[in-house]
Parts: C-alpha cells; structure tokens; sequence
C-alpha cells in the first residue's frame, strides 16, 4: 500500500512549532507490552485504548501481530474487551486503503477493528469517538503509537492519554517502512529525547491529563528494560529508528 501525503499532519506542524509539547507522550514505553492496562482502566477513567499499527503492533505493512507486541495486545484485550480496543492507521482504513481490504485482512488476523476515517492523524476524531458510543469524552481514550506528531499529537490535541513507543523494527525487518515516515521519526524522537536543553524543555511542559496524575501517584509501566532514559537518550545516536 502507497501512503498519501498526509496534510493534516503538515497543517498541525505549525501550531506544533507553537506548542511543541504537544508531542509530549504522557508515558514512554519500549513496546506496547510495558503498559499496565489494568492501572489504565481502573485507575485513570480510561474505557477505550487505540493502538497505531505499524511499528506498534506489527512490522510496517505486514498484517501478523509482532512477537514484541503479542502479550501488550493481549493484556489490552483481556483489560478492556475487545470492542474497546481498535487501531486507528494512517494506511489501513483510511482512502489509501481501496475497499478497506488491508483493514478487513488486519481484523481477521489481529482480531480487533480497525477504524475507517477519512482524515489522517492527527486528524480522525470525530470517527474515532463514533466508534466508542459509551465514550463520552476523548480524556477516557488512550492513545498508543510510535509517532509523535501523529500519534502523540493527536491524543494530546484531544486531551486523551498519550504513550508512545519505540519502534517495534529496526534494520532489515524494517525494510518496508515507509522512508519518508522513517526519516521524520528519527527528527522527532531525537529533539524530544535528545540530550540538549530543548528537549528537556518540552519535556517539562508535557500537558496534564484529566485523571492521571502521574507515574508516581499511579504506575502506568510495569517493565523496565534496563534504563528508560537510557534508551531515550540513545535515540539521538541511532541512524535507523
């Protein structure tokens, strides 16, 4: 599948610029598999979590769930049902998705749905909260992906709970990610986790949520591989993210 040039994403850039930290996440975590969705559900309103999919859940424009990513799905599942989890994509289910074919090939293999939306992240709300007819405001979403001025972005432009992720792919498993996708998140993790004073600075400013208050009032990763700020801090030196 050929992306189409995502224009919300450019015309969100500006105000970005402005508010730089609404690429903030709330929670970073390596995979999908280090959240605690139970502390989600019963201890920060959320009814509702909406995953990304390539590089989140699966290698890029592949349909079989990542081995990395299988227990965090699951977790979520068993957490929340399956008709309060979906993936919102920039590819599958959107226009460049012919007949939604990817999206109905993703739904029977992953087994959950995948929403159809016309706009892009981070654009797509108003199909997202139809999705979620018992969600009554986007502060009960939690949104997981491995873009911050997609998936980020968008959660945060809407008051939802935002975590992002490492990509799930590196090196030849990575091989179809798209390039252009590829370069732009190796800018964005590398200024907000690089080791200079701006990053420190959006990162300080990360917009509050209306339920959780915090990692430590409320643990929301329950495993650490090594040193997260270690890992964050070594984004600025990877090539290939």
């Amino acid at each position: 599948m050929v992306q189409s040039i995502n224009l919300k994403a450019l015309t969100t850039l500006a105000s970005v610029v402005r508010r730089p930290y609404l690429a903030a996440p709330h929670v970073f975590v390596p995979t999908v598999s280090e959240i605690n969705y139970q502390a989600l559900r019963d201890h920060c309103n959320i009814k509702a979590v909406i995953f990304d999919k390539d590089n989140t859940l699966t290698a890029p424009y592949e349909n079989t769930l990542h081995p990395k990513a299988h227990p965090g799905l699951q977790s979520a599942l068993d957490t929340f049902g399956t008709k309060n989890v979906a993936i919102l994509s920039n590819s599958a289910g959107t226009d460049d998705d012919p007949g939604y074919e990817d999206a109905k090939l993703i739904e029977e293999a992953l087994g959950i749905e995948v929403i159809r939306h016309r706009e892009k992240k981070p654009g797509g709300l108003e199909e997202l909260m139809d999705h979620f007819p018992h969600v009554d405001s986007p502060s009960q979403l939690c949104m997981v992906g491995d873009r911050l001025l997609t998936d980020i972005v968008f959660g945060n432009l809407h008051g939802m709970l935002t975590v992002h992720t490492l990509p799930l792919c590196s090196g030849e498993e990575n091989s179809k990610d798209n390039k252009v996708a590829k370069v732009v998140r190796g800018v964005e993790n590398k200024v907000m986790y690089g080791d200079w004073w701006g990053g420190r600075k959006i990162r300080e400013n990360t917009l509050g949520h209306e339920f959780w208050k915090g990692e430590e009032d409320c643990p929301l990763i329950i495993v650490r591989k090594g040193d997260a700020m270690q890992q964050l801090g070594s984004l600025g030196d990877e090539k290939e993210l």
